[in-house]
């Protein structure tokens, strides 16, 4: 450590430091005694050394008891008591910070978050010239932006190999020559990437929701190689849930070789291109595309709608026979298309994970019928458990309740034979409802409305801890934090969906742990008339739940988002739910 603390020109070299040392300890033992006494003990131990044969290579030749021999080379000296204090050969005790050895405060500066390093260069010349290694930046680098240790050894993220080169355009130039068109990363240090790529836009990374009308979004701004990248995530083809999640990349920020950030569009089929972000509000930003006219297409518009026609749903407009369909197919295309990646997005939160929760919390992506795929995020609320639309529709837009689960009222059952029947499923979730209905009416009647959700509060929170201690004796695995997809056999109870029931994907488990009534959201074309209707909530495993719309005589299935999501977890319940309100009130 020292070897290169001298060859980075920080701090002095060990001879300096040796020579410092000597001149501290004879100070020292100046200021201990003066001359006269020093004069005397020197002379007493010369003739007790002369007489007892000569002193050794220690500092006393004499008997132990005997005074000391003190040197002027500092090796050792004499105390006052005549004994013995080797103690002066070792280095001084440092009175400051410092004084401390550059290598130690290396150690010191990498542990302090980046954004008091400058307030530290601010102290002296050395701890300037001490923050200019670039250990420390690299240390601050991959512990608060996870980004990896080797620049040169960095794969670059986002991009492909047509993106990194491109052809020399020279006339003079025959020979089929390439240049690179991102900067030379073996030249740039970690200081300048935090200070001048992480730290300034360290704000928009995280999840967030676009602000695209009632349909919506999920967005995971992160750390990519020595990119920060936004990407879009998209729901599987309908209506194959169980595929893993598409993702996009709308934008990316990175550092050129005038050691400036740019900012780069990528929407489109052109390759990236200019672009602007601007952050003003808290926890909200916006992007805006310099060149849109990347995003076109030489076909014009119905090029357009079949290239997004095959992303988005992964079909032409031929094979889609249902009219319905195509209606709002062909909608969502003129919507989104109008934006031009020029868009506001809003930060949001996975939801924190409670001992009390039935299943893991987190994203789900679900069916919606003519809709396709959405995407859903799973919370508990006391004894609730509640389901917001991330993407959404023009009958029920993103950030609405679309499920309402009441923990506290489960449904057993029947046998095989009396769940195909409808008849026997409504009876007993209507019954439930009824049930709810009337103690919601005499409640009203008995205290106001304020008392009544005090009370409800208080014993929301009682009954679940109830039904929290019911489940660990009863369900133990079905309780534990965590995915999981085992369940024993004593848990299992049968399952099929009853006839008449309509579903787009017939690949649902047929054995299910544990059911609840629950309410779900439905309204007309523009959020007109909503109304919660009730439905059964059927949980099959930690990754898997349905929802039996009765009224609409409809299957939901819903599967677990597995893709690791930075920078998405919310600090504590309490901003969790107040980022749950801004949702509706987003799209309400």
């Amino acid at each position: 450590m020292a070897v290169c603390a001298r060859l980075c020109g920080v701090g002095q070299s060990r001879r300096c430091r040796r020579r410092q040392r000597h001149n501290q300890q004879d100070q020292g033992s100046d200021s201990d005694m003066d001359e006269e006494e020093e004069e005397q003990i020197v002379g007493q131990a010369q003739g007790d050394g002369g007489g007892g044969g000569g002193a050794g290579p220690g500092c006393g030749g004499g008997s132990p008891a005997g005074p000391s021999v003190a040197r002027e080379d500092g090796s050792c000296h004499v105390n006052r008591g005549g004994a013995l204090d080797r103690g002066g050969t070792g280095p001084p005790r440092p009175q400051s910070l410092a004084e401390l050895p550059p290598e130690l405060l290396v150690e010191i500066f990498s542990l302090l978050p980046g954004t008091a390093l400058p307030n530290v260069a601010l102290v002296g010349k050395k701890f300037r010239q001490i923050l200019n290694t670039e250990t420390i930046w690299r240390r601050r680098c991959m512990a608060e932006f996870g980004m990896k240790e080797d620049l040169r050894r960095m794969e670059v993220g986002g991009v492909s190999s047509r993106d990194l080169y491109v052809k020399r355009v020279k006339p003079r130039v025959k020979s089929g020559r390439f240049m690179k068109l991102l900067p030379d990363y073996e030249h740039m240090d970690f200081r300048d990437v935090y200070k001048r790529l992480l730290h300034p836009y360290r704000h928009i990374l995280g999840l967030w929701q676009p602000d695209i009308g009632p349909y919506g979004g999920l967005l995971n701004v992160v750390v990519d190689g020595l990119f920060i990248i936004g990407w879009m995530y998209l729901p599987p083809h309908d209506p194959r849930v169980e595929d893993p999640m598409r993702r996009r990349p709308l934008f990316r920020i990175h550092m050129w070789e005038s050691n400036k950030a740019a900012v780069e569009c990528m929407y489109g089929h052109k390759g990236p291109h200019k672009g602007d972000i601007q952050t003003g509000k808290k926890d909200e930003f916006s992007t805006k595309c310099n060149q849109t006219d990347h995003h076109r297409m030489p076909g014009g518009r119905q090029e357009e709608f079949r290239t997004w026609l095959e992303e988005e749903w992964g079909r032409t407009l031929e094979e889609i026979f249902h009219e319905h369909m195509q209606e709002l197919i062909l909608m969502k295309f003129i919507y989104t298309s109008q934006y031009d990646n020029c868009l506001t997005y809003r930060r949001i939160y996975l939801p924190p994970l409670m001992p009390s929760d039935l299943l893991h919390p987190g994203l789900f992506k679900g069916t919606y019928g003519s809709h396709g795929l959405e995407i859903v995020m799973l919370s508990f609320h006391g004894i609730y458990l509640r389901a917001t639309k991330l993407t959404g529709d023009p009958n029920v837009p993103a950030g609405q309740l679309t499920l309402d689960v009441d923990l506290s009222r489960p449904v057993v059952l029947p046998d095989l034979e009396h769940q195909r029947s409808i008849e026997e499923l409504s009876r007993l979730v209507l019954g439930v409802h009824a049930e709810v209905q009337r103690e919601e009416q005499e409640q009203a009647k008995d205290a106001p409305a304020a008392v009544v959700g005090a009370a409800e509060g208080a014993w929301g929170n009682a009954s679940a801890a109830d039904l929290v201690e019911e489940d660990r004796v009863t369900c133990s695995d079905s309780c534990q934090a965590g995915p999981s997809t085992s369940t024993s056999p004593s848990e299992a109870q049968p399952f099929v969906l009853p006839l008449g029931v309509m579903a787009r994907n017939e690949v649902y488990p047929r054995t299910c742990r544990k059911c609840f009534y629950g309410t779900g959201l439905i309204a007309g074309h523009g959020f007109t008339s909503p109304e919660r209707t009730p439905g059964l909530f059927v949980l099959f495993d930690e990754d898997h739940f349905g929802f039996i719309w009765l009224e609409l005589k409809s299957f939901s299935f819903y599967s677990r988002l597995t893709d690791q999501l930075a920078h998405a977890h919310a600090p504590n319940m309490e901003r969790f739910e107040a980022m749950l309100c801004n949702m509706q009130s987003w799209t309400s």
